[in-house]
């Protein structure tokens, strides 16, 4: 892995290409870090609009300005509807921010498996919210392969979070139907399945793939929509899965958490209504 890279660097422009077209840039400002893992590229560099960002292989994960749309809405629905969460499993995000979440609530115990434990050191320095999560003695690191976890642990959960980069590389795996089946073992009666499932722009047949197998597999098998301005199309679906937990009751229970920057119970149920286009 690299250093830290030298103030010395000059602002640059770095662009993502979503099509061989169009796509997203910055102008950075400064490169914070860049290096190489056994598993990937990372980079972290600093931004006049959106602060510090993180690349993985080129690739925006996640930035300081917007990273509460994804996180909040990946976590929060799951939390808010599950009528008592004690144990959480996270399975990737290495950032920290759904960590920082599902920390939130009163849980007894949260499992983050990260499969690149360099990204993670990266991320205590660089984004604020993940060294004082790690800190908290209801989490559990588990620096491995999420796939591998979930084949060889017998631990189940009230909520799995899975928190997965691009359906590339060595997330491939988490978003293919062996993986759900065995996912699925992994959960406490009445558990849910939360899940972050790509562009609805970009990414339009893999969810009606996912929709397929995933729909014999679960009794409530529902995406939802979230803004995350720097992600592709700037529209990101996400995945509740639960064969007890309906995601839509008549009256939503429990309050989310104060000071939350997105979601609230109107957000949750306007999320689950979906575009012609999806449906």
């Amino acid at each position: 892995m690299s250093r830290p890279v030298p103030s010395s660097f000059k602002p640059a422009e770095f662009r993502e290409w979503h099509t061989p077209s169009s796509g997203l840039f910055f102008l950075a400002k400064r490169s914070l870090f860049s290096g190489r893992t056994p598993f990937q590229k990372v980079d972290v560099i600093e931004t006049e609009s959106f602060g510090r960002v993180l690349l993985l292989d080129g690739l925006v994960q996640t930035t300081e300005k917007d990273e509460f749309f994804y996180h909040e809405m990946l976590v929060h629905p799951a939390m808010v509807c599950h009528p008592a969460p004690e144990e959480v499993l996270i399975i990737g995000g290495g950032d920290g921010g759904t960590l920082k979440e599902v920390l939130r609530y009163p849980i007894k115990r949260a499992v983050m498996v990260e499969i690149d434990g360099e990204v993670i050191q990266v991320c205590k320095r660089y984004f604020p919210w993940l060294k004082p999560a790690l800190r908290d003695k209801r989490v559990e690191l588990r620096i491995a392969d999420g796939n591998h976890f979930i084949q060889e642990s017998n631990r189940k959960f009230d909520i799995v979070f899975v928190d997965s980069s691009d359906p590339v590389g060595p997330s491939t795996v988490l978003h293919q139907r062996s993986f759900f089946l065995r996912l699925k073992e992994h959960l406490k009666r009445g558990g849910v399945v939360a899940a972050q499932a790509g562009s609805p722009l970009y990414h339009f047949s893999s969810l009606r793939k996912k929709r397929l197998f995933l729909r014999k597999m679960f009794r409530f098998v529902l995406f939802y929509l979230a803004p995350v301005p720097t992600y592709p199309g700037c529209m990101w679906s996400f995945l509740f899965l639960s064969d007890r937990v309906n995601p839509l009751p008549k009256k939503i229970k429990k309050n989310p958490p104060v000071g939350l920057r997105y979601y609230n119970q109107e957000i949750h149920r306007a999320a689950f209504a979906l575009p012609p286009f999806l449906k």
